[in-house]
């Protein structure tokens, strides 16, 4: 079977049935085809508008449509035996039978995985955010926990469920054996609490933080004339700047001001002299002036203004087609999977239901079902990536989280920092000197330290290349070629190197150079938008811009690597954030009529959250006396208001927050985190991996040890 279009890549050879209803098992369907890959989008005769169905268009998007009746069971059976990936939501989708080839990989995303406690529950994304204490960390620090405002965890899911099948998929060619992937959104919502987990692990509280940062100030969303803009500080000399340009200069030396740790105590006044100037101007104009100064800002679009935004224009991000289905043009995102010799292809066309029957029948009786063979018992040992070196030059989230996920699937990954360390090795809370968010972030490596302003550092560190099979940073874009190592010298250097350059608008942008945080890329790719409390654009507490460049670029890197096995070619892949953030936005590019909504109430033990179709639900708030007017759940537990909620057919869970998290049975259950000593006898909790493949697992051994731990053995191994 041939790929949708003319061009050959690597995976147009993978046939792809989705039959999962999931969002997650839709967003993993799509970022396959963007591979290359034949997805057959299955449908039923009748959609309600529910889960994927709640937008149809972008979900169909680039794949083959082909919907199955009562009379199809036959069609379906074959399908699904001539597939090289099978993609289920077993908790909210009826699986069919079929005789499984040894070759197969079948892929089952679900709210809770397939073990634990939880297993089988039909949780919402919603839901699993109240679960897991991801809407705890979400809203003001005042106010009750709040949703992040599209389903971040199913899209973080289908990302992980695409990069695990693109793993399973390497297994297969190279060993000859399919296997089974499990992938869960309560996982990935626990791997995304990395920021947070910390302060309960040591015994400190932790709480929601608004759009403010707990560790910086002026750290905030400000009212403009005409909306909202993000400013970001993090340090003394970039206060200084901003109190000049704003006409405060008094400010940079008075008492409660001058330093950071003072702004954060003295916040709620640094905040009202921000505004102050906000206010008395437009957000173009804001931006304009701090952007020339070095300030990280940003304006928080609106979901219609990113189809206009310049920047995701120039990355090709914006993709107009028209729907087969009901001949109505519609705006999506383009692919976020941005590579020299194997791009993501953004999709051409939204087929009509069942368009893609007549080419599918023909195709599949001729289809030669791939040969497997018995698995040696020392392959079972190996990881997907067992034969790979990385090289990370990252910091914070996205290039750490990139490199430990390989680690876990058995790569061996170095870490390079320089000589002061990585900047969040110290941050607090810590213990031995070692932060717990880096040890969090960076489980499974081995870190060197080269100095690479330094000629003989150089040196070496060409020389490490050389022997490297991915090098993955997220350095300010720019940062590696004004030290000599741009995309043609590193090519240069080992034509083999797969080289992944993470940032917040990409390397290729109308932004060159621009700083970037987590935050700025929320207000700047429609998250913050889409996440309002009280009207007001929100943050999500955990670190969601970053978190998604970073398993978008894991996956890049892994079809990277794929193409590479066959062709023995290497390739640069620029990997945007907003480009990533933009993407998990697509459901909200056209009004829907989902029938189901999502409330949280408050009990006398915290917070429920319940969810039901919309007149359901409402009538159960009016009984219960917990309409909009009251949202207090007088007298009751959670565990009590979930209860009743059942009663009336509704599907409800407490809000946990984080510390109650450490302690959840469901973590414990799936080992989601575990707890290793390191060489200087100090015990340390790691985060598992949400990648659960059943014959290559994942396998979480040991926190990284003291900075340039690894320098004698791979940089002087001879010494």
């Amino acid at each position: 079977m041939s790929a949708p279009s003319d061009q050959v890549t690597a995976f147009s050879d993978v046939l792809v049935v989705e039959l999962g209803e999931r969002v997650g098992a839709g967003a993993c369907g799509s970022l396959l085809a963007q591979l290359g890959a034949n997805v057959v989008f299955v449908e039923p005769s009748e959609v309600v508008p529910q889960l994927k169905w709640i937008n149809r268009g972008v979900m169909s998007a680039g794949k083959r449509s082909v919907v199955i009746t009562n009379n199809d069971k036959e069609f379906l059976r074959q399908m699904l035996e001539c597939a090289d990936v099978v993609l289920l939501s077993s908790d909210v989708t009826c699986i069919p039978k079929w005789q499984r080839s040894d070759t197969q990989i079948v892929c089952d995303l679900t709210a809770v995985g397939n073990t634990g406690p939880l297993r089988g529950q039909p949780f919402s994304d919603a839901l699993v955010q109240a679960l897991s204490g991801v809407s705890d960390t979400t809203g003001h620090p005042e106010g009750p926990p709040a949703f992040v405002g599209l389903p971040i965890l199913e899209f973080s899911a289908g990302v992980y469920a695409a990069a695990a099948v693109v793993a399973a998929l390497r297994v297969c060619r190279q060993r000859g054996c399919g296997q089974d992937i499990d992938i869960a959104l309560f996982d990935c919502a626990i791997s995304a609490l990395a920021t947070f987990l910390p302060f309960p692990i040591s015994g400190k509280s932790v709480s929601r933080s608004g759009n403010k940062h707990s560790l910086a100030s002026p750290w905030n969303a400000y009212c403009a004339a005409d909306g909202w803009v993000l400013i970001c500080t993090a340090t003394d000399e970039q206060w200084a700047r901003l109190c000049k340009s704003i006409g405060q200069t008094q400010l940079i030396h008075e008492d409660g001001y001058s330093t950071n740790p003072q702004r954060v105590t003295n916040t709620k006044k640094v905040d009202a002299v921000v505004e102050n100037w906000t206010k008395s101007r437009n957000v173009a104009e804001c931006i304009e002036c701090l952007s020339a100064i070095g300030i990280a800002c940003g304006p928080i679009l609106t979901v219609p203004q990113l189809q206009t935004h310049e920047n995701l224009i120039h990355r090709e991000m914006i993709v107009r087609l028209r729907n087969e289905e009901n001949g109505i043009d519609q705006w999506l995102p383009g692919s976020p999977l941005r590579a020299s010799k194997t791009p993501g292809r953004s999709p051409t066309r939204i087929p009509a239901r069942d368009s893609g029957r007549a080419e599918l029948e023909a195709l599949l009786g001729s289809w030669v079902k791939r040969q497997g063979k018995k698995m040696a018992s020392d392959w079972r040992a190996a990881g997907a990536f067992a034969d790979l070196r990385v090289v990370e030059i990252g910091q914070y989230t996205t290039a750490p989280l990139v490199s430990r996920q390989f680690a876990a699937l058995g790569a061996e990954v170095i870490k390079l920092e320089p000589p002061g360390g990585e900047g969040s090795r110290h941050w607090p809370p810590h213990q031995g000197g070692q932060g717990y968010f880096f040890t969090f972030s960076n489980s499974d490596k081995r870190s060197i330290t080269l100095d690479l302003r330094n000629k003989n550092d150089k040196l070496l560190f060409r020389s490490l290349l050389k022997s490297t099979d991915v090098l993955v940073e997220n350095l300010k874009p720019g940062s590696l070629e004004k030290l000599g190592f741009n995309e043609a010298e590193l090519q240069r250097i080992n034509p083999r190197l797969v080289y992944c350059a993470i940032s917040g608008f990409g390397l290729k942008s109308i932004y060159p150079g621009r700083p970037a945080f987590d935050t700025v890329v929320q207000a700047m790719c429609g998250f913050m938008d889409l996440t309002r409390v009280g009207g007001m654009p929100m943050k999500s507490g955990i670190s969601a811009a970053d978190i998604m460049g970073g398993e978008i670029a894991l996956l890049a890197i892994m079809a990277a690597i794929f193409y590479r096995d066959s062709s023995n070619q290497g390739q640069s892949i620029d990997i945007s954030m907003q480009d990533a953030g933009v993407w998990a936005t697509q459901l909200e590019w056209q009004p829907s009529n989902d029938l189901l909504c999502t409330v949280i109430r408050e009990c006398k033990d915290g917070y429920a959250a319940l969810n039901g179709d919309t007149k359901t639900l409402r009538q159960f708030l009016i009984e219960q006396g917990l309409d909009e007017n009251n949202s207090r759940a007088s007298g009751l537990t959670r565990e009590e208001l979930v209860k009743r909620a059942g009663h009336s057919r509704l599907i409800g869970a407490p809000v946990n927050n984080v510390c109650e998290i450490l302690t959840h049975q469901q973590v414990m259950d799936r080992q989601l985190i575990l707890y290793k000593e390191s060489p200087d006898e100090l015990r340390w909790p790691l985060l598992n991996s949400p990648l659960r493949l059943s014959l290559t697992p994942p396998s979480v051994l040991r926190p990284i040890g003291r900075l340039g731990e690894a320098n004698e053995d791979i940089l002087f191994p001879h010494l």
